[in-house]
């Protein structure tokens, strides 16, 4: 995966009359450089080794800020804990959905969208945006199930 610089993000801090500080670097960097699904220690114990004055609170607050930016999707799978992603990568969206098993909790990123699922989402969003008079501007879809190993425990 190629890894995302954080000066790429620098336009949206100054939209939001916030300054891309040190530790606000590092943590999108972070994001930025794995597919995985990071929760907040995670996050902490990648950008600890770099930068040692940061705290984990300063990771949770930051987060927190990124989410409500719109740079960062904070994500729940059930396992008790905010899982968080970046939203874009290099400038693209990374769009995706996720599969995610209910017994051993791996998740399975999808991004592979046939037309038919494509025309059918927009479909509902424009129905949900009718009747409710919403103004969608994204979606967050996420499938529960048994992944491929655990089926075939659960049918043993």
């Amino acid at each position: 995966m190629k890894q995302v610089r954080s000066s790429e993000w620098t336009g949206a801090f100054k939209q939001h009359r916030l300054r891309l500080t040190k530790p606000r670097q590092l943590i999108v960097d972070v994001l930025g450089a794995t597919s995985d699904h990071l929760s907040a220690e995670e996050v902490y114990l990648r950008v600890h080794p770099k930068y040692a004055r940061i705290g984990l609170t300063t990771v949770y607050r930051t987060l927190d800020v990124l989410v409500r930016m719109g740079i960062v999707s904070r994500l729940d799978f059930g396992d008790a804990r905010s899982r968080y992603e970046l939203v874009e990568r290099s400038g693209k969206p990374s769009h995706h959905h996720h599969l995610v098993c209910s017994s051993c909790k791996r998740v399975v990123e999808y991004d592979d969208f046939m037309d038919e699922e494509v025309k059918l989402i927009k479909k509902l969003e424009k129905a949900l945006s009718r009747k409710h008079g919403f103004g969608i501007t994204g979606h967050v879809v996420q499938f529960l199930g048994l992944c491929p190993a655990c089926k075939t425990l659960a049918r043993a």
